[in-house]
């Protein structure tokens, strides 16, 4: 498989598009082979390796590092707990560590999560032995786990490249003497100041002839990306309305529907005609108290998801949050790691 760097990721029925992208954001999304690596908007990276396709016993590491100088890479591990009838879907509490067979020590699982950190004397022997064809394992009860070293050195340099650590003693895939002064600093979340909706029952009704209006404008606008609105009336879905300020409105309606994921649209729209509406998303999930988000499943066992969420800001809807949980490769139920994009911090109004 080729590698591929995208701020975009297609999850079941539809891509992660939007009105209010947040581009201003640095942040990158990299695969290739067995590896991908996600970095936010602080420039905090994550890299997350798994066990090659067809494995019974599966696993997979997460690495994350701050930006900065001289900043240290911490490792977590995760074998499966997800049951598909192969291997095993209940590790043991400990395992034991290995590289080409010399044992490492042992890592211990918590027992709420099913994860166990690295030690940094087994970080640092880590580290090196991802960017070579080595057999690195875990063991326990009986079982092995064996993490796959395919693409991890691309994606290791596509994070040294992102936090401008190439050539410098801390590169993990490129290291030189370049000073450590040079690497990128982290950044500060983005604060956004999330302002009041009205409280209790928010819900909007329009009389018959405004709701034509609205759907025209509605329909105007959105063209094939909720191609549903044209089934207006016929298909059993109505428009949902909620206030947002006495000027506002908040527009929700479903765009598609799959096999195990719904789509909603939501747009911002004038309380009175003309209503201008401004898409929010066209993948939405709900809307509850100023805040919309979207939850989505990459395939029907929900080993993979996706998670947006916007915040009403008094003004527009702001991306305050974009995360997802890494390949689908039945780790865990729910979905392996937090691997987000965009993170902010929401401060509400008292």
């Amino acid at each position: 498989m080729k590698s591929r760097v995208s701020s975009v990721i297609l999850f079941g029925i539809c891509s992660l598009a939007h009105a209010y992208p947040r581009s201003d954001l640095p942040s990158i999304r990299f695969d290739h082979k067995d590896w991908e690596l996600v970095c936010d908007n602080t420039r905090t990276c994550r890299a997350a390796g798994y066990s090659a396709e067809g494995e019974d016993n599966r696993i997979s590491i997460l690495l994350t590092r701050r930006a900065g100088p001289n900043e240290l890479v911490t490792v977590e591990v995760q074998p499966a707990t997800f049951d598909d009838g192969n291997g095993t879907a209940t590790p043991p509490a400990t395992l034991t560590m290995a590289i080409d067979g010399r044992g490492l020590g042992p890592v211990r699982l918590d027992s709420d999560t099913g994860i166990g950190k690295l030690s940094a004397d087994q970080v640092r022997d880590l580290l090196p032995a991802l960017l070579k064809d080595t057999a690195i394992t875990w063991s326990g009860a009986g079982h092995t786990w064996k993490l796959s070293t395919a693409g991890s050195t691309a994606v290791l340099l596509k994070m040294d490249e992102f936090q401008g650590r190439v050539s410098t003693p801390g590169a993990l895939a490129r290291k030189g003497s370049n000073p450590e002064g040079g690497v990128l600093p982290p950044l500060p979340k983005p604060v956004i100041d999330a302002a009041r909706v009205p409280p209790g029952d928010p819900s909007v009704t329009l009389a018959a002839p405004q709701m034509r209006n609205l759907l025209s404008e509605l329909r105007a606008v959105s063209g094939d990306d909720c191609g549903q609105l044209a089934a207006y009336g016929k298909d059993g879905n109505t428009l949902s309305l909620s206030r947002l300020t006495a000027g506002k409105l908040l527009v929700e309606y479903t765009c598609a529907q799959g096999a195990y994921n719904t789509a909603n649209g939501f747009w911002v729209v004038n309380a009175t005609a003309p209503y201008t509406p401004v898409l929010v998303t066209d993948f939405g999930s709900e809307y509850t108290d100023g805040i919309v988000t979207a939850a989505q499943r990459g395939r029907g066992i929900a080993d993979c998801m996706s998670f947006e969420e916007w915040v009403w800001d008094g003004r527009t809807f702001t991306q305050s949050r974009s995360v997802s949980t890494g390949m689908c490769r039945a780790i865990a139920r729910g979905g392996t790691w937090d691997l987000p994009t965009i993170v902010t911090q929401v401060r509400k109004k008292k």
